[in-house]
């Protein structure tokens, strides 16, 4: 007879389903290749921020080709973002509806299209491409956190440690590489950001044996009944479910106005592209510090507050600095602001694992969290871009992410009680 541990271990994150015979034995067959698991986790992971830190470095060239606005300029960024948050809201269907493994094959295939897309002579191009770009890794980011916790139960914040670490080391790579690229390649900014597609095909092609391994499961369930006949959490309905998916949210914005706009506020004060692009490198690569070692610390403690406090005064800390001496302290504010970035999006996506009673609320915690979470962080780059159109700096934009470090922090120390949806 199978033990209560195994029947929740058997119930598929995305669909809320106890799989059939025939599905539970797909299910170990999946389990008993967990280089197969981990290569593709990996891989899908190393591209959930390529596509959007490759940008960066560029977007003064973008913008020079299409001669575009700075708050049209912020859209290059902002729209992928968006799109971030409008997919998330059918990713738990499409999981539901095809299985976790054909929906992150489909996205990662996805994804290089939607780079391709981007280089195309033509700014509604460029702009499609982003919803594409966008689209793709929502399906990553939502299905992502609910496979792991359905694959690895025991060790689901080392393994958030995992992929959040090499999500960031994918866009360190794509930073540095940027400007590099442009000039190997001899293509322009077009070749620059083309180039990405391999990688995204790169990681279609390893999580392929999954999707063979996993054939015929989807579909052929029912659905998984809480022990003491208790009614499915209504994630939308709790206090706590939004206080993580407003840190998520929050912790989005300051850091995808950074994706968008840290190189720009370099060069706007005196430094060159190229430097600016580095710099911005190394603020990724840090990120990677914060990214594994928060979520492992956090996995150890009750309360992850401490961790709150930590990582939102160093994001506060960072910020000020650009605002008092950008060019002076640039490797310092660079370097203060990727460990706390690293470090808040490592929590955040930790306490979606640590907040959720089991796999399947782990999916649609994960799929609230990133929905409203990103519709929220979509306003960063575009408001910023706005705010320094009209004014004509940096000082306002700045300010106003420190009120939202402050927001963060108060909801953070809620979200990082010692209680589960």
């Amino acid at each position: 007879m199978r033990t209560d541990e195994e029947a929740r271990v058997l119930v598929d994150a995305e669909a809320g389903v106890r799989p059939s015979a025939s599905g539970a034995a797909a299910r170990r067959a999946l389990l008993a290749h967990p280089a197969v698991l981990l290569a593709g986790i990996v891989l899908a992971s190393l591209n959930m921020r390529v596509a959007l830190a490759s940008v960066a470095p560029l977007v003064g060239e973008i913008s020079a080709a299409f001669g575009l606005s700075a708050t049209a300029s912020s859209l290059v960024t902002s729209v992928p973002v968006l799109f971030l948050g409008l997919g998330a809201l059918v990713a738990p269907w499409l999981g539901r509806r095809f299985g976790a493994e054909r929906v992150l094959f489909a996205a990662l295939l996805l994804l290089g299209v939607g780079i391709l897309a981007r280089v195309l002579p033509s700014v509604y191009a460029l702009y499609g491409g982003g919803i594409l770009v966008g689209t793709a890794i929502a399906l990553l980011n939502v299905l992502m956190p609910g496979l792991i916790k359905r694959d690895f139960p025991a060790r689901a914040a080392s393994m958030t440690s995992v992929y959040t670490g090499a999500m960031i080391a994918g866009a360190t790579v794509a930073a540095a590489a940027a400007v590099p690229l442009e000039k190997a390649l001899g293509g322009g900014w077009e070749a620059s950001l083309g180039f990405w597609s391999l990688l995204a095909a790169v990681a279609a092609l390893a999580w392929l044996p999954q999707v063979l391994i996993a054939r015929g499961r989807t579909g052929h369930g029912v659905r998984a009944v809480p022990a003491g006949g208790a009614r499915p959490v209504s994630v939308w309905r709790s206090a706590l479910a939004w206080q993580v998916t407003l840190f998520m949210g929050l912790q989005s914005l300051w850091s995808y106005v950074l994706i968008a706009w840290m190189p720009t506020i370099f060069t706007d004060h005196g430094m060159s592209r190229s430097t600016a692009g580095v710099i911005f490198a190394f603020n990724n690569l840090i990120q990677v510090a914060g990214a594994f070692a928060v979520p492992l610390l956090a996995g150890r403690m009750r309360s992850q507050r401490p961790l709150v406090v930590l990582v939102t005064t160093l994001v506060a800390a960072g910020y000020a600095g650009l605002m008092v001496a950008p060019v002076e302290g640039a490797w310092l504010w660079s370097a203060v602001l990727g460990v706390g970035q690293g470090g808040a999006v490592g929590l955040a996506l930790t306490l979606i694992v640590l907040r959720s009673g089991d796999a399947v609320t782990a999916s649609r915690l994960s799929g609230m969290a990133q929905t409203v979470g990103y519709l929220m962080a979509a306003a960063g780059p575009l408001a910023a871009g706005a705010l320094h159109q009209v004014t004509g700096s940096w000082t306002l934009p700045i300010c106003v992410v420190l009120g939202v470090c402050a927001v963060a922090l108060a909801t953070g120390l809620l979200a990082a009680r010692n209680r589960t949806v």
